[in-house]
């Protein structure tokens, strides 16, 4: 029969061959972690008593050896009828649980982070990652408040908080300090009060070339560590600071020259198929996580991230472990405001992996984050599709979110909250909204992508509502955040809205057609294939209209998903009215993205045109929730005028 392992890093469990035993009420559980705290020492019924009531009842000893029979059928189902127990045993006063030492995750860590500080350096960053990787949640997570708990809790959290700064360390030394930087950020988010992790931080930044984002990460902790205990930065951060900005060669890479740091991107990317083929669990949560960096870079570091992010999903799911498989799948949290998907055949097996894994996840709490996680990324990869499944994961991965009160898994959960909300038409403050929250909360918590991510959502959302003034501002906003992070594809976006502006406010149409065109040469390269391909043409289509020039239509150009409604122009320009009419009734609905209100548009455009009095209907109806905005204004790149003109336009034609 297989050993039964045992669980303290987190939620206290039991399980026997990958299934959870059941442990019937808290009081059982307590007795177990209380047992597995002695470390196969003898806990006396007396202390235990002690230990489970602050006033004990008058048969408290008869419930302690109630809970202790239930434990050891639960444990050992198949022990003899009086045969003596071999797990959970009497001895003396009291009882005594004997687990080996590879069967309790608390003592595997511990016996992890020992083995790493005998390993070569290049060997030890491993071994804490798979020593790191056995924790689940907080330390005994359900007996927080209780005395015999406090100890024992505090020790182990030192000793995780500083396994992670060992290895973070480790790795900025051997040359690999962009491994470090992503677990440096989530472990500074829950414990911004370690200095030398902010130290960590800073350095590995700088060691990528990263000197801005080093800078402010530094004054990030000088305003932590005074806002929230009142102390100055230590002299190790303050030593840093000066040295970053006196450039001092004592901070460049080891073995390596200040101007090769930014080399090390390509070098960890060149990893990753060594990485996921090797399939070491203990590398492939690393891997994601470095991923996820290179993705914020744009151009070829996001479609390397995206090149290689199925190959880890596989490798994960190969391993047959469900925890893990989910930790991959949910950690790769990049910020996303395009509501279309750059590579849809990816985004469904991805959907179908977190599916699947979702439903091999044990119904425990203790799997809620990870169920969030998956839920969001069902919710960020189905964008762009007309199902119901995507709106359903969104709201539960929301609800899940703020019930957790996790800042990191609320923004992933709001992110994918957005990428819903284009269901229909007019759903632009509803996107206000959204990217309200996630600002404030990336101000709040240091999560500068989502930060980013949200005043670039309430750019489009201020567009979308005619609010040109409000959306200037979150573009000067989300420049200033991409200069000093850098975040080079924030400039795409930018670069786009100021052409949307010109055509807007009025610019000539010469003026406009020329700031689009350069907007979409800032396309070329950025690795963003969903967005690039069809949108100028659809742009300087959207000019045209707005501007009441007579349309011409490329059939040549690259129209990529809008092909469909532009055809019946080509067709109306050469004078093939039936033609046109016919691709017109054959057009279907606007996929579920931020220019569905534009494609109606254009398809009101052409039922205008024909007269056809069924798609004016059709257009009407979809575009009315919308009235009042400027149409496709809330894609933050491009528009077809105002709703209310076109709506006026349509009733002219009905006459109504």
């Amino acid at each position: 029969m297989d050993a039964v392992t045992f669980g303290v890093l987190g939620a206290v469990t039991a399980r026997r061959g990958g299934r959870t035993l059941g442990l019937k009420g808290p009081r059982h559980r307590a007795v177990l972690a209380r047992l597995v705290l002695a470390r196969r020492r003898v806990v006396p019924v007396a202390r235990l008593v002690e230990d489970l009531w602050s006033e004990p009842p008058p048969r408290a000893v008869g419930a302690v050896r109630t809970f202790v029979g239930d434990l050891r059928r639960a444990l050992e189902p198949d022990r003899p009828p009086r045969a003596p127990a071999r797990l959970l045993v009497t001895e003396g006063p009291g009882y005594a649980l004997r687990a080996a030492p590879d069967t309790v995750d608390a003592w595997r860590f511990e016996a992890a982070v020992a083995e790493a500080d005998r390993l070569p350096a290049a060997r030890a960053p491993e071994r804490l990652r798979a020593a790191l990787e056995e924790w689940r949640g907080p330390a005994y997570a359900e007996f927080g408040t209780e005395d015999w708990a406090r100890g024992e809790r505090a020790r182990l959290t030192e000793l995780r908080l500083r396994a992670v700064e060992r290895r973070a360390e480790l790795l900025v030394e051997l040359g690999r300090a962009a491994e470090a930087v992503p677990d440096l950020d989530a472990h500074l988010a829950d414990h911004p009060w370690r200095e030398e992790s902010w130290r960590l931080l800073g350095l590995a930044l700088y060691r990528t070339g990263r000197q801005a984002d080093a800078l402010a990460v530094l004054r990030r902790a000088r305003a932590r560590l005074a806002g929230d205990l009142g102390l100055d930065p230590g002299p190790r951060l303050r030593r840093l600071e000066a040295g970053i900005l006196a450039q001092d060669p004592e901070l460049d890479p080891p073995g390596e020259p200040a101007e090769a740091a930014a080399r090390l991107w390509t070098r960890a990317t060149e990893a990753y198929d060594r990485t996921v083929a090797a399939g070491a669990p203990a590398r492939l949560e690393s891997t994601v996580g470095l991923l996820r960096g290179l993705a914020v870079t744009g151009g070829g570091g996001l479609e390397a991230a995206r090149q290689q992010r199925m190959a880890a999903v596989s490798a994960a799911e190969e391993t047959g472990d469900t925890d893990l498989t989910a930790r991959v799948i949910g950690a790769y949290d990049v910020p996303a405001n395009w509501t279309r998907s750059d590579d849809p055949d990816l985004a469904r097996r991805i959907v179908a992996a977190a599916e699947r894994t979702l439903g091999a996840l044990p119904e425990d709490p203790t799997a809620d984050p990870a169920r969030c996680r998956l839920l969001a990324t069902v919710a960020l990869e189905s964008r762009g599709v007309r199902s119901p499944h995507g709106p359903r994961a969104a709201a539960e991965a929301e609800r899940i979110a703020r019930r957790l009160d996790d800042p990191a898994l609320l923004a992933f959960a709001l992110n994918g909250l957005f990428m819903q909300s284009c269901t229909r038409a007019g759903l632009a403050p509803r996107r206000d909204a959204i990217g309200a929250e996630l600002v404030a909360l990336g101000a709040r918590h240091g999560l500068v992508n989502h930060e980013v991510l949200g005043h670039l959502i309430r750019l489009q959302a201020r567009a979308a509502l005619a609010d040109l003034t409000a959306a200037d501002e979150h573009a000067r906003a989300v420049d200033r955040l991409a200069e000093r992070h850098g975040r080079p594809l924030v400039g795409v976006f930018t670069a786009w809205y100021l052409a949307l502006r010109e055509t807007a406010s009025g610019g000539s149409c010469a003026s406009a057609e020329n700031a689009f065109r350069a907007a979409a040469a800032r396309l070329d390269g950025a690795g963003m294939p969903g967005l690039e391909r069809g949108l100028l043409p659809l742009a300087l289509l959207g000019l045209r209209l707005t501007r009441g020039r007579p349309v011409r239509v490329d059939p040549d150009a690259d129209w990529g998903p809008y092909r469909p409604w532009a055809e019946p122009f080509a067709l109306l320009a050469a004078g093939r009215d039936t033609e046109a009419r016919g691709a017109l009734r054959a057009l279907p609905e606007p996929p579920p993205d931020l220019l569905y209100e534009a494609l109606c548009c254009a398809e009101a455009a052409l039922a205008l045109s024909l007269g056809d009095r069924p798609a004016l209907r059709r257009t009407y109806d979809r575009l009315l929730p919308a009235s009042g905005e400027l149409a496709g204004a809330g894609s933050g790149l491009l528009t077809f005028g105002p709703v209310d003109g076109w709506l006026a336009a349509i009733r002219e034609a009905l006459g109504t």
